[in-house]
């Protein structure tokens, strides 16, 4: 990680304690990894703080369209200050189910981390949002191939063009804090 994004983590982690935080930008860019260091950062700090992964949602047909279920089992429960409940995709040859129920504990700070989770729809109620460019197309393709296998490059290009009109029409990054 960055130093620069190390250090803007620490700033963050010493302002949160509760409200809804995304962490968006384009598959590849580094998302996960900033992610964990938050939750770890806000942990240490002893602020209670779950971890929602868009990854959890979405498939290779069904980029961004789930954002229903995310509002229902999570948006509306964090609300509530109730638990979540929700199902996360399993893969099986290729295809995408849902997977058992996954249970987690309220807490005041909610944290979505993925592609679209800053999108226009929940802007108004997060606290922060944060944004990675994780570097030029290319370089976030072979990050993604390298993590996810050589047969997902297919797919993982096709997710590329898909987002780059999704953040163009939804104007994501203009609205979020950009961490580099």
């Amino acid at each position: 990680m960055m130093p620069d994004v190390a250090r803007a983590l620490d700033e963050l982690a010493a302002e949160m304690d509760s409200g809804i935080v995304a962490i968006d930008g384009p598959s590849g860019a580094g998302k996960s990894t900033v992610a964990d260091a938050l939750v770890a950062r806000l942990r240490e700090r002893g602020t209670g703080v779950q971890l929602i992964r868009t990854d959890d949602f979405a498939t290779w047909d069904n980029p961004v369209a789930w954002w229903p279920e995310l509002e229902t089992d999570i948006l509306q429960a964090f609300v509530r200050r109730h638990d979540y409940h929700y199902r996360p995709r399993v893969w099986h040859d290729g295809v995408a189910e849902p997977g058992r129920l996954v249970w987690l504990r309220w807490e005041p700070l909610l944290v979505i981390e993925g592609v679209s989770s800053a999108r226009r729809r929940i802007a108004p109620r997060l606290t922060h949002s944060l944004w990675l460019d994780g570097g030029s197309a290319a370089e976030r393709l072979e990050r993604t191939v390298a993590r996810d296998g050589e047969q997902s490059r297919p797919m993982l290009q096709r997710w590329q063009q898909f987002e780059r009109g999704w953040f163009a029409v939804d104007r994501t990054r203009q609205r979020s804090r950009v961490l580099d």
